[in-house]
């Protein structure tokens, strides 16, 4: 598994409606990427947003991301105006606690 981080830095005056515009645009990705186990916006106002997702593997990342998923961001049309600076995407593999 592999858990995806995009981290987004709002402007503090449009962060409920940027918050409000990625909630309904992720909300149907688990219908349209099969690979997606599970995701959540994490909101921590004034300005920072969390997008986490969790995938199969790298292929799945691939199909939702393309080929530039290691790196490159995912960006929603008209997302760039509510932010402070580009989004940050990090990636994680899961560790055993067994």
């Amino acid at each position: 598994m592999i858990v995806r981080v995009s981290e987004a830095r709002v402007r503090p005056e449009r962060f409920d409606d940027f918050r409000e515009m990625i909630v309904s645009a992720v909300r149907e990705f688990p219908g349209r990427y099969a690979g997606l186990v599970d995701h959540e916006v994490l909101a921590a106002p004034p300005h920072t947003l969390l997008y986490v997702s969790r995938w199969r593997g790298e292929e799945d990342l691939v199909a939702y991301a393309g080929e530039g998923w290691g790196d490159q961001p995912v960006v929603l049309p008209g997302e760039e105006e509510y932010l402070l600076g580009p989004l940050q995407v990090r990636h994680f593999t899961v560790a055993s606690l067994d």
